[in-house]
C-alpha cells in the first residue's frame, strides 16, 4: 500500500482495519502515515516525501521520487504481494501499478483521480494499470464503466465518521472559546505550498472580517501537523495584531467550533459538509501550475459538496478570482442564519448518499479480486 498525504493515511488505515477482518494473517507495508502505522503498517520510507503539489514542486523533487518509487517497484516485483493498493497520489502511484500489473500483481487504485475533471487522457493509462478502481463519489463511476475499468463506489469513509449533528458547544468549550461570539475557521492547506500561497491572504481576509463582523469574531486555525505549526507560526508573527488560536492539529474540532469555515479547496471542504458547517472554498496554485494546467480543467467546481450537487452550493474562489475582497463578502453572506438552515438541510441529504461501511465494501471488492 501507498499513501501520499494525510487523508490517504486516513483511508489506508480505515481500510486495513477492514481487510483485517477478511485476511487476518496478512501483513500490510509500504508507504503510510501514524494511522496507517497504528493498525501495525509498515511503512518503509516516510510519507511526507511524497507529499508535494502541482507540477513545479515535483520537478524539483524528481530525482527522489523517481528513486523511492523505482525502490518501491523493484521490491514488489522480488516479492510479489497479494495485492499492491494505491491510495490517492495517481501520479506517483499509476506507473507503480502499472509496473506490477504487468509483472503478475494484482493492482487497485482506491481514490480515483480527477480523471472525469482534467487530463481525461490518463484513462488510458489507468486501464493498463489498474484491475480495479475504488471510488468515494457516486458520481465517478460512469466515467469508468465507459471506459471499460473494473470500478466499485464505497462510499466515503469520512461520512461514517461524523455525527449528524455536530456538538458546536461542547467543541468551543473543549478550545476554551466563548459560546456566545462567533467563529471562523480558518484551513489554508495540509502542505507547505498551500500555506505559502493561502494563509497570508486568508488572515488578511481575516482581518476585514473583525472590522465588518466585529472585533469580536473568534479565529481558530488548526495545523495538520508539527511543520505546518511551525510555518503557520511565522506567517501570524508577522501579524500580531491579529489574535488567532494556532492549534496542533484538531481540526475536526476547529470546525465542530465553528459558525464558518474559510477553507482550501480539497477533502476539507467534504469534512466541513459533514459537520454541516457553511464554508467558503478557495485555492491557489503558482503561476506556472496554473498556467499548465488550466487548459485541461474539465469541470465547473472544484469542491466536493458542489460537484455531489452538481451545483454552486457553497461559494468558490479559484485562482484570481481569490482576493480579500470576495472572500469577505462570501463569509459575511455565509454568517447569515438563513443561508446556514438552507445549507444544513443539503448537506443532511448529501452526507446519508456517502455514509456506507466504506472500509468493508472496499475490502470486500479487494477480496473478490485476490480470490478470483
Amino acid at each position: 500500500m501507498v499513501a501520499g498525504e494525510a487523508s490517504g493515511d486516513i483511508l489506508g488505515a480505515d481500510l486495513i482495519r477492514a481487510l483485517k477482518k477478511r485476511f487476518p494473517d496478512a501483513i500490510f507495508e509500504g508507504i503510510g502515515g501514524p494511522k496507517m502505522q497504528a493498525e501495525g503498517f509498515h511503512s518503509l520510507f516516510e510519507m511526507d516525501r511524497l507529499s508535494v503539489m502541482g507540477f513545479v514542486e515535483p520537478l524539483k523533487r524528481l530525482p527522489e521520487l523517481l528513486k523511492l518509487r523505482r525502490s518501491i517497484i523493484q521490491r514488489y516485483k522480488n516479492n510479489s504481494p497479494a495485492a499492491f493498493i494505491g491510495i490517492d497520489a495517481p501520479d506517483f502511484n499509476t506507473t507503480i501499478e502499472l509496473k506490477l500489473r504487468i509483472a503478475g500483481v494484482k493492482t487497485v487504485h482506491y481514490v480515483s483521480p480527477s480523471v472525469w475533471a482534467w487530463r481525461q487522457g490518463r484513462i488510458k493509462k489507468i486501464k493498463q494499470a489498474v484491475d480495479l478502481m475504488l471510488c468515494l463519489l457516486p458520481f465517478e463511476t460512469e466515467f469508468y464503466q465507459q471506459h471499460n475499468v473494473a470500478v466499485r463506489f464505497v462510499g466515503h469513509p469520512l461520512a461514517g465518521q461524523f455525527p449528524e449533528q455536530p456538538n458546536t458547544a461542547q467543541a468551543r468549550k473543549k478550545l476554551g472559546l466563548d459560546p456566545e461570539l462567533p467563529v471562523l475557521c480558518i484551513m489554508p492547506g495540509s502542505r507547505s505550498g498551500e500555506i505559502e500561497l493561502l494563509a497570508e491572504l486568508f488572515l488578511e481576509t481575516a482581518r476585514v472580517l473583525r472590522q465588518s463582523i466585529g472585533a469580536d469574531l473568534q479565529l481558530v486555525i488548526p495545523a495538520a501537523n508539527g511543520e505546518r505549526h511551525r510555518q503557520l507560526s511565522q506567517i501570524l508573527a508577522t501579524m500580531p495584531d491579529l489574535k488567532v488560536t494556532l492549534l496542533q492539529q484538531n481540526s475536526h474540532l476547529a470546525m465542530e467550533a465553528a459558525d464558518v469555515v474559510l477553507l482550501a479547496s480539497g477533502t476539507t471542504a467534504l469534512e466541513a459538509m459533514l459537520l454541516k458547517k457553511p464554508m467558503v472554498v478557495s485555492y491557489r496554485l503558482g503561476a506556472l501550475t496554473w498556467r499548465l494546467v488550466s487548459p485541461f480543467i474539465k469541470t465547473p467546481y472544484a469542491s466536493i459538496p458542489n460537484l455531489l450537487a452538481s451545483r454552486m452550493l457553497v461559494p468558490e474562489f479559484i485562482q484570481a478570482d481569490a482576493t480579500v475582497v470576495n472572500l469577505a463578502a462570501a463569509v459575511i453572506d455565509a454568517f447569515e442564519p438563513e443561508r446556514r438552515e438552507a445549507l444544513v438541510a443539503e448537506f443532511d441529504e448529501l452526507h446519508h448518499q456517502l455514509a456506507v461501511d466504506s472500509g468493508a465494501i472496499a475490502a470486500e471488492a479487494i477480496a473478490e479480486l485476490v480470490e478470483s
